[in-house]
């Protein structure tokens, strides 16, 4: 299937000169979206994953769809202050910005096996501050998934050591 298709650019969001890759179209239409899901779920290659942690919050779309396929937990990483429990962080810089991510501290047990999926990979700083908290927490990266990968922004060079996956680059 032709994803790019359903990939709408938008100019100028959320600042001046970025370029948004808005993936609405995509998840708006049922067929795209089931088979967005299963191509994520083919490049896993039957790795064996406990949880699927999905990033605040674009991350939050596919990552429960494919803990539930893998019979995994889902674990939802939330900017600062938007989890109800007790939690650690990690700060991160983005194209645009800095923020906190921040985990449940009971989310993640030693030895589990984790996925991490987010929407898109730019500069890498959110994927690196994600894969920092599972292994504060004693879990074991075993791939990073993206939807998009903006590869000229030279983010996968943060994630040097994991595995990385994308259903499309740019």
């Amino acid at each position: 299937m032709d994803f790019e298709s359903y990939i709408r650019d938008v100019e100028d969001f959320p600042k001046p000169g970025v370029t948004f890759k808005d993936i609405t179209p995509l998840l708006n239409n049922p067929k795209a979206l089931n088979r967005a899901c299963e191509s994520l779920l083919s490049m896993l290659q039957g790795l064996p994953i406990d949880k699927v942690v999905g990033v605040d919050s674009r991350g939050f779309i596919f990552a429960p769809m494919l803990a539930s396929k893998l019979g995994a937990g889902f674990v939802p990483v939330r900017k600062k202050g938007k989890l109800p429990h007790k939690t650690i962080g990690e700060a991160y810089s983005l194209e645009y910005g800095e923020d906190v991510l921040e985990i449940h501290m009971d989310a993640i047990s030693e030895g589990e096996k984790v996925l991490i999926h987010d929407d898109v990979l730019a500069t890498g700083g959110t994927a690196e501050a994600v894969c920092k908290l599972v292994e504060q927490l004693g879990g074991e990266v075993v791939q990073c998934n993206f939807l998009i990968e903006l590869s000229f922004l030279n983010g996968s060079e943060k994630l040097n050591g994991y595995p990385i996956k994308s259903l499309l680059k740019y």
